[in-house]
């Protein structure tokens, strides 16, 4: 199948390979040209204009934030000139307002759309083991089931109308956040009397919190290892300030969000711009004056 790929990250860039890894013809765009050339040795043709890319079956996206894809999927026109029946497929994290609307612009317009956030580091997405939360109607949701197939490990369909996949994943950010910051805690609590962080989290992970976001997660606190980042600072403080915006918008407090947004602020200034947001373990350590 003949496919384009918007957005080529840590993230993906891999979905991307894999695409062609299955066979698939894929043409890439991105930003910065440099991205591209990993995608080209591997037999991806590359787009000089996202429109360019755009002029496929399905053409597929993972841009970082709702600025990003609000630029190049409707300011920029691109959609007007997508072949009716073209299906998007939009990986990114983005809030729900802007869910409903990309899904009615494409609708307006005669085109698919699917909502497909992931949950999943670049290296579970180069190992094609993303579980993918996916909405949209049923026959186009059926029609790139197989692609999806080659980008995850599992597929989690909630309904017809796109912003549900949005909010699973706004959702599910929020907890990893959480749970980040109850580790970051909790070790620096530890830590002041005597006890390595990394003695601790082993215990936990081990026992009570033996799931892969405390194990993956807690590793990194352990080892203090947050560069280079899986997932940065900044991106978490999007993705909780999405979340707080669509409580707000539904009314829903989300009282705990208010403090992961401070404490995520409080990291990017004390200089955490380039580092995995598991750097919350920081700000724990500095409040506790073990930094």
């Amino acid at each position: 199948m003949n496919l384009g790929f918007i957005g080529l990250g840590a993230m993906g860039s891999a979905m991307a390979s894999n695409l062609l890894a299955a066979g698939h013809a894929v043409t890439v765009w991105n930003r910065s040209e440099a991205a591209t050339e990993p995608l080209a040795s591997l037999g991806a043709k590359v787009a000089r204009t996202p429109g360019r890319a755009m002029q496929c079956a399905v053409v597929h996206s993972m841009l970082a934030n709702d600025q990003a894809v609000r630029e190049v999927f409707l300011e920029s026109g691109a959609l007007d000139d997508m072949d009716r029946g073209t299906v998007h497929v939009n990986h990114a994290t983005i809030s729900v307002a802007l869910a409903r609307e990309l899904a009615e612009a494409h609708a307006q317009r005669g085109l698919g759309y699917v909502a497909a956030p992931v949950f999943g580091r670049p290296d579970m997405a180069a190992a094609a083991r993303l579980n993918i939360v996916v909405a949209g109607r049923p026959s186009v949701v059926d029609s790139v089931r197989s692609l999806l197939d080659a980008l995850g490990s599992r597929i989690w369909p909630v309904g017809e109308a796109p912003e549900r996949a949005n909010v699973v994943k706004l959702a599910g950010n929020f907890m990893l956040a959480a749970a980040i910051e109850s580790m970051a805690e909790a070790s620096a609590l530890t830590r002041a009397h005597g006890v390595a962080a990394a003695d601790f989290l082993e215990i936990m992970t081990s026992t009570l919190f033996a799931a892969p976001a405390y194990q993956g997660y807690g590793k990194l606190i352990a080892e203090e290892r947050y560069a280079p980042p899986g997932f940065a600072l900044p991106l978490g403080l999007k993705d909780v300030n999405l979340a707080l915006a669509a409580g707000e918008a539904a009314r829903v407090p989300l009282p705990f969000a208010g403090v992961l947004r401070d404490a995520l602020i409080e990291a990017l200034a004390a200089g955490g711009e380039g580092l995995d947001w598991a750097a919350l373990a920081q700000v724990a350590a500095r409040r506790a004056h073990l930094e």
